[in-house]
């Protein structure tokens, strides 16, 4: 029994020894992380991520006359899928044709009525027309007759011969009202005539328009090329479902792929900082091992906001100065904007600058000993600061603080 209790407090011994062996705590060092004073070319710039367009691209263009016809939107029914290469002809998209056929209709029904008035009117006016003429003539007899019985009466008593003149005078004033009343007539026939003929020409013209219309609800590619849908304001795409309006009507695009762009958005904090004519370092995501150059075209001047950002944001568009057939609209880019290059300057990492109230330092090796050495910085970019005064190309800097950093000397310039 005493010979087990021996076995298992040695045992106990051996497992805190070995706890204690592998779970001791070492001394906590620290590496110094130095590195060297650089002199060259200093660059500031902006990173963004845009989207690639054509700079040149033709329009799809649906119906011409829908204002004409007094239709100010039309919804896209069918649409051939983004990216498809067509050639000059092909169908590209189809209109929802619900809306022009009812009013085609209604146009119908409205000919077929104004043809019937047009056609009443006619006959009336014939009708009416040539009793007026069978009315007339009758006059003139009855006028030639008084004429005959006037001369007649020559040889009879007085009074017959007055009355015989009045006679010819009554048939006479009643023929020239007849005259007139005709004149008039036909005048009132012609004018009605003319009203409903300009009428049912106007209707025509709409209906004749309204057919046009109907004919280019079937929208075709006006040349070779490949389809990319058109983008809305807010970034959607304009596919099936969508409306197309009587001011805007493009249903999609055939881009000329010779001269590429980027369409990027920068945040209201560096926008300040990009200017037109600003070269450009383009990466597109899918080719992350091609690079190529670009320039600044574009800086709008009016800030927008943009789905799912919270700050304003404004529209920069970079033309890039190669062609490549790899690229393609709607692909991903990070453009790197270098908004200002400082030629033959001194800079370290951000990291190695220290700061006392407004004294800014660095901790410097010189020698075998490490000092608090003061320096006068310039601009700086997201990793870099230039150094104007304090430091030389190739001296060794701290990116580390010294575990003695409150002990060591200060050199001020």
């Amino acid at each position: 029994m005493k010979y087990k209790r021996i076995i298992l407090i040695s045992l106990a011994i051996l497992i805190v020894g070995g706890l204690w062996y592998f779970l001791r705590g070492e001394a906590q060092t620290f590496e110094a992380i130095k590195v060297p004073v650089l002199r060259g070319d200093f660059e500031i710039n902006v990173y963004t991520s845009g989207e690639l367009e054509a700079k040149n691209s033709e329009n799809i263009q649906g119906p011409q006359g829908l204002r004409l016809v007094g239709i100010w939107n039309a919804q896209i029914a069918e649409l051939i899928p983004e990216g498809t290469v067509v050639q000059a002809g092909d169908w590209v998209a189809t209109l929802d044709r619900t809306e022009i056929s009812n009013r085609i209709q209604d146009l119908e029904t409205e000919l077929e009525r104004l043809e019937t008035s047009y056609t009443q009117i006619m006959l009336d006016t014939t009708m009416d027309l040539r009793n007026a003429r069978d009315e007339l003539v009758n006059l003139r007899f009855n006028y030639e007759e008084a004429q005959i019985t006037l001369e007649q009466s020559k040889f009879e008593p007085p009074a017959t011969i007055r009355q015989a003149e009045i006679n010819l005078d009554k048939m006479e004033r009643a023929f020239l009202q007849a005259e007139q009343n005709y004149a008039l007539r036909r005048r009132q026939a012609d004018a009605r005539m003319q009203e409903i003929n300009a009428t049912l020409t106007q209707v025509q013209r709409r209906y004749q328009n309204m057919l046009n219309v109907l004919g280019e609800f079937e929208i075709f590619a006006p040349k070779d090329g490949m389809v990319i849908y058109r983008r809305n304001w807010d970034g959607s795409r304009v596919t099936v479902g969508s409306q197309i309006s009587s001011w805007d009507n493009t249903v999609a695009t055939l881009p000329d792929f010779t001269v590429m762009m980027s369409r990027t958005y920068v945040n209201e904090v560096d926008i300040s900082k990009v200017r037109t004519n600003q070269p450009v370092e383009i990466v597109v995501d899918a080719f992350p091992d091609r690079r190529y150059a670009g320039i600044v075209t574009e800086v709008a001047n009016i800030g927008e906001q943009r789905p799912n950002q919270d700050a304003r944001v404004f529209e920069v568009k970079i033309q890039i100065n190669e062609s490549d057939t790899i690229m393609r609209p709607a692909m991903t880019t990070k453009n790197t904007i270098i908004t200002h290059v400082e030629q033959d300057v001194l800079f370290i990492p951000i990291e190695g600058i220290h700061a006392v109230d407004t004294l800014a330092y660095v901790f410097k090796d010189a020698g075998a000993r490490v000092i608090k050495q003061q320096v006068i910085t310039g601009l700086r970019n997201d990793n870099e600061i230039v150094i104007r005064e304090g430091l030389q190309e190739g001296d060794i800097i701290h990116l580390t603080v010294p575990a003695n950093a409150e002990d060591l000397p200060f050199t001020l310039l």
